[in-house]
């Protein structure tokens, strides 16, 4: 489904990713770890369009590289940014529907907890079902791919545990999911195969059984 080869992101001078060549397949869901700095979220944006690239991005056996953040998005593409970043002084429904689209029903079965709310300003959310909307205003879009950035960052544990069964529900609806993520054990509950990138370079990747031995190797 996603194809990067050997792709290099900068936002002036000097490569903030360098050479990073990864794969995703229908129905997976792919972590990527790294430390801070790392080119993470560098990464995703990249994928979007978001920042100048060299290199090959496919979707669907389709050359993105050159095509505008817009268009990426009407193939299927969608992200839920780091940070959240929802209109606080709307509603829950507006701050969906905002999208254009109107795909509020599915979406609903996903997060039942936002249809409860849905009249209220989301500024008055706690800070883990304000992430909740930022992920499901990411699937108004309809994605075939949803791109997820640090989604765990700032919640309880207890939140992460919802966290992990929403992400568990969106891959069973049969969306692919690449999810950035310092949680290891939230990667081990979801992904299928992980990369780790350090440098702006992956250094690492296997399948999810491999995390243990990554986390000594990296993390540790």
């Amino acid at each position: 489904m996603l194809r990067v080869e050997n792709l290099y992101a900068s936002y002036g001078k000097g490569d903030v990713l360098r050479g990073i060549n990864l794969e995703l397949k229908k129905g997976e869901t792919v972590a990527i770890l790294g430390p801070n700095g790392a080119g993470k979220t560098t990464l995703l944006k990249a994928i979007c369009g978001l920042v100048r690239t060299r290199g090959r991005i496919f979707f669907n056996g389709t050359e993105i590289s050159r095509l505008s953040t817009h268009k990426r998005i009407s193939l299927g593409i969608a992200i839920s940014p780091e940070g959240r970043r929802i209109f606080p002084k709307m509603s829950v429904k507006d701050n969906l529907l905002i999208t254009g689209f109107k795909d509020l029903e599915n979406v609903y079965e996903i997060f039942p907890k936002l249809k409860e709310r849905e009249d209220q300003l989301a500024g008055t959310l706690s800070g883990g079902e304000q992430q909740m909307l930022a992920i499901a205003r990411a699937l108004m879009f309809k994605p075939k791919l949803l791109l997820l950035d640090e989604p765990s960052f700032g919640l309880a544990p207890v939140v992460v545990e919802t966290l992990t069964q929403v992400v568990r529900r969106i891959k069973e609806s049969g969306v692919s999911i690449l999810i950035v993520e310092q949680n290891l054990s939230l990667i081990a509950d979801v992904a299928d195969r992980v990369y780790v990138l350090s440098g702006g370079e992956i250094v690492d990747s296997g399948g999810v059984s491999e995390l243990e031995r990554m986390e000594k190797s990296y993390f540790s």
